[in-house]
């Protein structure tokens, strides 16, 4: 939802009723996660998409049912082999969706999501998908506070408990309960969404090959800073519109900034006298990803050097050098590509091979594109 949420903030601040439409489950080769979404507004605008196009046909039209039953549906859209034109996923895969309608008047909660999500700020979203809790009722879970309801104080309290343990792993995913938030049992069916805030992709070298990383960082979704000692490059104007652009010494500034288990860190400074210090703070840090640009040559020199300051094995067993998969390629985009397609087969486990060349399933559950 975080895509469309400008349109559903417009719709929903100038008082319109829309249908949302959110992916709840996924089997087989689905082609989009739990949680994308699709919604159908005013004048039937449309943004967003739940199936990369297989079944948003049908989306459309419950999303409209919704809006004027004023009740939430729960839809599961699966491949029909029978009918080569059915509704249905010609990947294989199964989805279901919640399509339910929402308003100022009947999602007050709503305003606190799409605040927190704007400002960045973790809150993630409680649904009620099946069972004797009205279907379509949300709670908005933040680290400091909750609003709307699921219907019994008993299992707002539990599903807000529970929601706060998955925003804080950034996860996504389906709750059993009582009706009254019992523990181990499955009356109740709801839908925790995560809104964490964008992890972050730290770009260090103010060089052509920093701006073209940090443009398609930017398209996958992480929030960019590139850092430079030096001034001359270090300028705004170098980099795409909404990249941070700091000027300090890159050990420095990484040793004073805040990371985690989805940063990534991309060291494309090429230079001893920066690289050594600022990859001896890096492989220290909790980053995902940890990559230097430089010839096998240099790479070796950097591991000599980073032995000598004490870094160990298994913090050096961290560092992706040469940084990226082998592509061929060439220019600074194609160099980007190249990291960028490291970063996603690492956080997915993928092998960088062609598809061509493997076997099973594309997406395994949970892994779809989304």
């Amino acid at each position: 939802m975080r895509e469309i949420l400008p349109a559903l903030s417009r719709w929903y601040e100038a008082g319109a009723t829309f249908g949302l439409a959110t992916v709840v489950s996924v089997s087989r080769s689905a082609p989009r996660d739990p949680g994308a979404a699709m919604a159908v507004g005013p004048d039937d605008e449309v943004v967003g998409s739940v199936s990369g196009g297989c079944v948003e046909g049908a989306v459309f039209e419950l999303a409209q049912e919704v809006v004027a039953s004023g009740e939430a549906r729960l839809e599961t859209f699966g491949y029909s082999d029978e009918d080569a034109f059915a509704v249905g996923l010609t990947c294989g895969g199964e989805i279901t969706l919640l399509v339910r309608p929402v308003s100022r008047e009947r999602d007050p909660w709503f305003a606190d999501v799409a605040g927190a999500v704007a400002g960045e700020r973790p809150v993630a979203v409680a649904t009620v998908l099946d069972g004797p809790a009205p279907r379509g009722a949300a709670l908005a879970v933040r680290p400091d506070g909750v609003s709307g309801t699921l219907g019994t104080a008993g299992l707002d309290v539990a599903v807000s408990a529970d929601a706060r343990g998955e925003l804080a792993q950034g996860a996504t995913g389906q709750r059993h309960y009582g009706p009254r938030g019992e523990r181990r049992e499955d009356a109740v069916t709801v839908f925790l969404q995560s809104f964490a805030p964008p992890p972050r992709m730290l770009v260090f070298g103010a060089i052509d090959y920093a701006a073209a990383v940090a443009r398609i960082g930017g398209f996958l979704g992480y929030r960019v800073t590139v850092c430079d000692a030096r001034p001359v490059f270090a300028t705004p104007k170098r980099f795409p519109e909404g990249v941070e652009v700091v000027v300090d010494w890159p050990h420095r500034f990484l040793a004073n900034t805040a990371t985690d288990e989805r940063t990534v860190i991309c060291v494309l400074t090429h230079d001893p006298k920066f690289d050594v210090p600022l990859l001896e703070v890096a492989l220290r840090t909790p980053a995902a990803y940890v990559g230097a640009m430089g010839s096998r040559r240099t790479h070796d020199d950097r591991l000599k050097h980073l032995r000598e300051t004490g870094v160990g094995d298994a913090e050096l067993a961290r560092l992706r050098s040469p940084i990226g998969l082998d592509l061929g390629a060439r220019t600074p985009e194609e160099v980007a590509v190249s990291i960028a397609a490291e970063i996603v087969a690492l956080r997915w486990g993928g092998s960088g091979a062609a598809l061509t060349d493997t076997d099973g399933a594309i997406h395994p559950p949970g892994t779809g594109p989304g």
